[in-house]
């Protein structure tokens, strides 16, 4: 592919990445040590595991940079076959690993890798070169709207089998941007949304914990040391965080009150450090990677680049509303990372290989 436009990554984008990857790591070990020197006895576990993780992650990023963006359409059905063997293996006992009540890791060495991340991403580039080739399709039912949906609730429904709710929600709206970009049309996606508000309620029905978990939300103080602690532990942190925060390091929370707060609610951890401010300038971040993401998406020279760019940035926007509206008590407890931010290695990693996509898109920018 011959460049043509400005040949050069987004530098702005570039920027924010660096800004929130260094948020990150700060966040990480202020709201780890405690944690990590009760379980492990070193209070550098995390952050040291965090910056093993981010600095494999940043490398990769500038090395997928610097591939023209268009190779990826031309494996992209190897990529999405490749994804979906993962996602079965998974499913393996003896294969797949169990954390926090889901089997969805994959140990290799002394690391795991969870394959529904990879999903994620290998299902946009998929998409990004179906739709890009068959856009004229799209309004078609039976020749486009169905079979991408029906590849997108096959992903989803394996990511339910492990289970993971959280990310599946994420692959999900993620596709179903992309769907709705590329011109379906609205009377498929009442039909589909009639069917998925069904399906919604078949899952949380046959699910116990996830009946707990919207009982929990709608009111949390009903079992304040069951299925509602999370919640208020994370409130009892944002709350006391005002306007300036308490300091950094000076956060309560994070002495066993939050369970795991380097996780999905490192942004609670932030909110009590930072208060309002600090909060709101990390929000303030992620608008700007929207920003970025949402340019370089409209100034992509073919479809394929404009779908590629558009997928990654709403995967990335979309998993940051879900975390931050959990941490804030707006949604259920879904148990998703915020990007960039959480302690995290495959999630962490396979985040920024996206975002080195993003960048070599940007340089092929038609301005």
């Amino acid at each position: 592919m011959k460049k043509t436009g400005k040949h050069v990554p987004d530098y702005v984008l570039l920027a924010v990445i660096g800004s929130l990857l260094s948020v990150g790591m700060v966040m990480v070990y202020s709201s780890s040590y405690v944690w990590a020197e009760y379980k492990f006895g070193d209070s550098l576990y995390y952050v040291k595991r965090q910056l093993l993780f981010a600095g494999a992650g940043v490398a990769a990023m500038f090395f997928i940079m610097r591939f023209p963006y268009n190779l990826w359409k031309k494996y992209a059905k190897p990529i999405l076959v490749l994804c979906f063997i993962m996602l079965l293996l998974v499913l393996i006992p003896g294969i797949g690993m169990v954390r926090g009540g889901a089997q969805s890791w994959i140990g290799v060495g002394a690391f795991s890798i969870q394959p529904s991340e990879f999903m994620k991403l290998g299902l946009i580039i998929f998409l990004s070169a179906f739709l890009a080739a068959n856009q004229k399709y799209i309004t078609s039912f039976k020749k486009g709207f169905f079979p991408t949906v029906l590849l997108v609730f096959t992903a989803f429904g394996l990511i339910m089998l492990q289970p993971d709710l959280g990310t599946g929600m994420v692959l999900v709206l993620t596709c179903m941007m992309l769907i709705f970009v590329a011109g379906a049309r609205y009377s498929h996606f009442i039909g589909l949304g009639l069917i998925g508000l069904a399906g919604f309620v078949f899952l949380i029905a046959s699910a116990p914990y996830r009946i707990s978990r919207i009982t929990a939300f709608l009111n949390p103080w009903e079992d304040p040391l069951g299925d509602g602690f999370q919640i208020i532990q994370s409130l009892y942190a944002i709350g006391p965080g005002g306007l300036m925060g308490l300091g950094l390091g000076e956060s309560l929370q994070k002495y066993f009150y939050l369970p795991e707060p380097q996780t999905d609610f490192i942004f609670a951890i932030l909110g009590e450090e930072l208060g309002f401010i600090g909060g709101t300038l990390v929000i303030g971040l992620f608008l700007l990677l929207f920003w970025r993401g949402i340019k370089i998406s409209l100034d992509a020279p073919d479809l394929f680049g404009r779908f590629l760019a558009l997928g990654i940035v709403s995967m990335l926007v979309i998993q940051t509303m879900i975390n931050i509206s959990v941490v804030i008590g707006l949604i259920p407890v879904t148990g998703i990372t915020l990007p960039f931010l959480s302690y995290g290695g495959s999630s962490l990693t396979l985040t920024l290989c996206s975002v080195g996509i993003l960048l070599n898109v940007s340089m092929y920018s038609r301005i």
